[in-house]
């Protein structure tokens, strides 16, 4: 399995990863959320897995800003992680995520945030966010699904409340609905 750069050519394969990763409508509304994405950010890491030539995951980063006291705080979401059912279970998502907090941690980025299954992202560093002075940016967000990964260029005082991209707001992709 090799981890890499998304190019061009995999939008199709990663469009259809996130389809069957999330199934039914919500699939559809992850595909179309990275395609936005990718168009609002152009700095957005996006990762996919790769096994025999076939693309069977994918993970993207993208900005999003931390409202500390102090000042606003460039940092990054992870959303979405999606692998292909048959592809589940071999760690490929742990794979792409150790690639993509590399990767922000040499961009100097201060802080990964998530929403997801405490149980899967604990396993690779992800901490509870609202213990560690993190406000969630909507009441739809479960406790304990609101995650955070601190980078080296982390500070103590960026403390505050999460600031989801637009774009995240657009498709409905915050919380549960």
């Amino acid at each position: 399995m090799a981890v890499r750069m998304e190019e061009l050519r995999d939008h199709e394969a990663v469009r259809a990863v996130n389809r069957a990763a999330f199934g039914g409508g919500h699939g559809e509304t992850v595909a179309e959320l990275v395609a936005a994405l990718r168009r609002d950010d152009p700095g957005a890491l996006s990762l996919v897995a790769e096994e025999d030539g076939e693309v069977v995951g994918h993970i993207m980063f993208s900005r999003t800003l931390l409202d500390a006291p102090r000042e606003l705080v460039p940092v990054q979401t992870l959303s979405p992680l999606g692998i292909l059912p048959q592809w589940q279970g071999r760690g490929l998502g742990t794979a792409l995520i150790r690639a993509g907090l590399d990767e922000m941690g040499e961009r100097g980025v201060p802080l990964v945030f998530l929403e997801g299954d405490p149980r899967y992202y604990s396993r690779s560093g992800f901490e509870p966010a609202a213990g560690l002075g993190f406000r969630k940016p909507s009441l739809r967000i479960p406790d304990a699904a609101f995650q955070v990964f601190r980078l080296p260029a982390y500070e103590t005082w960026m403390t505050g409340t999460l600031v989801y991209s637009d774009t995240f707001w657009r498709y409905d992709c915050v919380g549960l609905r």
